[in-house]
């Protein structure tokens, strides 16, 4: 299995396919594996390089114990963008889902020069008090559907209900500190940057796409109007079509 030493810790990592390299970021307590089955199979069919890193304290990323500091999504970023170099990519694209949006922006705004063209969903770049509200519901595994709970069960065990509990504990950190995830530095993102959306994200509400939009020159939103959180899977044809023809462009 492939592991890469990135920043005092070893990283797992999928890499699949030949071509163009694409980072794609998972989201919160996510892997390569659970994340992004679809994208890992029809990707590199179409003649792109995926990379799919499990972060620190994720999935087969362990240990160490996962840790959720203010800045834990810089820190992230950071081990991306080491793992790309350590893999002897000197630019690459990028895509990022639910918090691995968050990491994406924070990416492409630490390497600007390397970060070639962005693609995120499910993403915010601050957090409003609707986001602590949909948490908060969110907090108990009870509230989750026994499918996710089966795939991430398989992951952590025991320990899934304790790591999303922390998880939602960080993220009120982070709002009572102000909120502020990347939004007032979004107008320096400058690489070609395409935002999808699930019209009825439950999670990640509309307003969020939006100001990623407005806040980046040149961003291009597409909306998957009956489209939840999980639109790269959920709709995977029509979600790799748009994905290819953006990286392609």
């Amino acid at each position: 299995m492939p592991y890469a030493a990135v920043r005092g810790v070893n990283l797992y990592y999928e890499d699949r396919g030949q071509g163009l390299p694409l980072l794609l970021i998972p989201g919160a307590l996510g892997t390569g594996l659970t994340d992004f089955g679809p994208q890992l199979e029809a990707l590199p069919q179409a003649g792109v390089r995926v990379i799919a890193p499990d972060a620190r304290g994720y999935g087969k990323s362990r240990p160490p114990r996962r840790q959720f500091p203010l800045d834990f999504y810089e820190q992230d970023a950071q081990d991306c963008a080491a793992l790309m170099e350590t893999l002897g990519c000197p630019s690459y694209a990028v895509g990022g889902w639910s918090d691995g949006a968050i990491i994406g922006l924070l990416l492409t705004l630490q390497q600007p020069r390397r970060v070639s063209k962005l693609a995120i969903w499910g993403g915010n770049a601050y957090l409003a008090t609707e986001d602590i509200a949909a948490y908060e519901t969110t907090r108990s595994l009870s509230s989750w559907s026994p499918r996710m709970v089966e795939t991430m069960g398989a992951v952590y065990g025991e320990q899934l209900q304790d790591l999303w509990s922390r998880w939602c504990d960080g993220m009120l950190a982070i709002y009572c500190s102000g909120g502020e995830l990347c939004r007032q530095r979004l107008p320096a993102i400058q690489c070609p940057t395409l935002i999808l959306h699930g019209g009825k994200d439950p999670l990640v509400p509309t307003f969020h796409a939006e100001v990623l939009k407005e806040g980046i020159a040149h961003a291009r939103l597409h909306m998957f109007p009956n489209g939840k959180h999980n639109i790269h899977t959920a709709f995977a044809p029509e979600f790799h079509r748009l994905l290819l023809d953006f990286l392609r462009s």
